[in-house]
């Protein structure tokens, strides 16, 4: 048998190891998968980015007071702050929290805002975000948005901290 015909055959060190191509092509997708996240499933962000934000109110005070003809507090205060970052109008959907965060695991608003504190039950069926204040007795205030929406999450929590940023820039 000449060179032209011998079959290759790999050493026993790269034996079963994959070629350097295929190796080189797998770490290239891990690194650039992972440069679309955080990631919106339903595309909350885009849509809400010069659209709606969807915002589920239940009253709570001094957080948030509907006694009003319109909300008032201020969470709603926040809510307006990010909107308009985002450009977005506010619609808000008034109820319980149990009718809201229903309507937020169905996707019917993107955000609720009542009040809640960093303990609250809800962690189970909402995303919460990272406390945006601190009460009185210590417990962090919070957000509630909907699971997966990651982005959304990200970009909201970003808010946050560039705002708190900013009050203690200015103290």
């Amino acid at each position: 048998m000449d060179a032209s015909t011998t079959p290759h055959r790999p050493s026993p060190a790269t034996r079963g190891a994959p070629p350097r191509v295929l190796t080189a092509l797998i770490a290239t997708l891990a690194l650039l998968g992972g440069c679309a996240l955080p990631l919106d499933p339903e595309d909350s962000l885009e849509r809400i980015r010069g659209g709606e934000l969807l915002v589920g109110a239940t009253e709570h005070l001094p957080w948030v007071d509907l006694s009003g003809e319109r909300p008032a507090g201020p969470e709603v205060d926040l809510v307006e702050d990010y909107a308009g970052r985002a450009e977005a109008d506010v619609v808000w959907v008034l109820g319980s929290e149990g009718e809201l965060v229903r309507q937020l695991r169905d996707g019917e608003i993107d955000l609720i805002i009542g009040g809640f504190d960093d303990q609250t039950p809800w962690e189970k069926e909402a995303a919460v975000t990272r406390p945006y204040a601190t009460s009185a007795d210590g417990t962090g205030r919070v957000l509630l948005t909907r699971q997966g929406e990651n982005g959304f999450l990200f970009d909201l929590e970003s808010f946050l901290v560039e705002r708190e940023e900013a009050a203690g820039a200015s103290r």
